[in-house]
């Protein structure tokens, strides 16, 4: 594609060779097939006209996050976000006139890219390649929004009703979010480094230029933040999950507790008097023995447990808070003049 005077035209490899010996800003987008090019074919480099051995591996499948410089061209290879979930690799290839853009499957950066050049109409390559990275690290930004939704969205249905699917769902946040940290941080590092080091190295940087370097680099930062975010929030989703199953959990033993409550003293009861010595055969010869000793000994024993329990737990706590409070008091009175 070039785009003299705002015009983009589609053409194939052959005329884009041909339109990149033009004048003028010449922007040139491939997609290429998800099968590997026979070994004997030459470079993409070459087929596009660049004779620079350097760039040999431009254009080669499963190439890593990557950025070179060599005379008057760079080139580097950056993660995209392709539907909010797929992530790809884009290759870029920038000169003194021209861009190129290689990918492999759809790329919605590319399109977005292509779709924007006659509004933004860029005033040189590297004003694109800019405008391109930034079309990039928009994408990981939806995708990290859209997730950040999904996650409130889950949230929120937890507590109306909580079910087995939902734990599945966060899962796979989770995972998408630690695929795109992953994909991201090797990038976020390699632009820091780039960047920096252009700024610190070419004194000749204009105004404008450095101010795309700074935009770049805080974009970056941001994204990485956010990305950041994400995991933390799939990570407090599955922790609140977890927390209202254990709430869940809480109430049935609660349950089971008060029904063990209604049973134990029967249980007593039946244990008790089902044992077969002679005070109970001799003695238990009327309803009042049987009420003062089986009665009377569960009262007894539930009267000393409270008692314990409660001695225990809250009237000695209330005896140190009153003598703490007393004590507070006094040094109040002390205090004042």
């Amino acid at each position: 594609m070039s785009v003299p005077d705002g015009v983009v035209t589609r053409t194939g490899l052959p005329q884009a060779r041909e339109r990149l010996r033009a004048s003028g800003l010449v922007i040139v987008a491939v997609e290429q097939e998800d099968d590997d090019p026979p070994s004997d074919d030459p470079p993409l480099s070459r087929l596009l006209g660049v004779e620079d051995h350097a760039w040999e591996w431009f254009g080669r499948p499963q190439e890593e996050v990557r950025a070179e410089y060599h005379g008057d061209f760079a080139a580097c290879v950056v993660p995209v976000v392709h539907g909010g979930r797929r992530i790809n690799h884009v290759q870029v290839l920038v000169g003194p006139r021209h861009l190129v853009i290689v990918h492999r499957g759809p790329a919605d950066a590319v399109d977005t890219f292509i779709g924007r050049l006659p509004v933004d109409t860029p005033a040189d390559a590297v004003t694109a390649l800019f405008l391109f990275l930034q079309g990039v690290l928009e994408t990981f930004r939806r995708a990290v929004t859209d997730s950040h939704l999904e996650v409130e969205d889950l949230e929120e249905a937890m507590f109306v009703e909580r079910r087995p699917e939902q734990v599945r769902l966060l899962a796979q946040v989770r995972r998408r979010a630690a695929q795109l940290h992953r994909a991201f941080l090797p990038y976020a590092a390699l632009a820091q480094e780039i960047l920096v080091r252009r700024r610190m190295t070419n004194h000749g940087l204009t105004d404008e230029r450095r101010a795309l370097n700074s935009l770049h680099e805080h974009t970056v930062q941001l994204v990485l933040l956010e990305i950041e975010s994400l995991r933390d929030a799939a990570r407090r989703a599955a922790g609140s999950y977890a927390s209202l199953i254990a709430d869940q959990q809480n109430v049935v033993i609660n349950r089971l507790t008060v029904v063990s409550m209604i049973f134990l003293p029967l249980s007593f009861l039946t244990g008790f008097f089902g044992m077969n010595f002679a005070f109970l055969t001799n003695r238990m010869e009327s309803e009042d023995s049987f009420l003062w000793l089986g009665l009377g000994l569960q009262l007894l024993a539930v009267v000393m447990a409270m008692y314990y329990v409660l001695y225990r737990t809250h009237w000695r706590q209330l005896r140190v808070n009153h003598a703490r409070d007393a004590l507070d008091d006094l040094d109040t009175l002390d205090s004042q003049p």
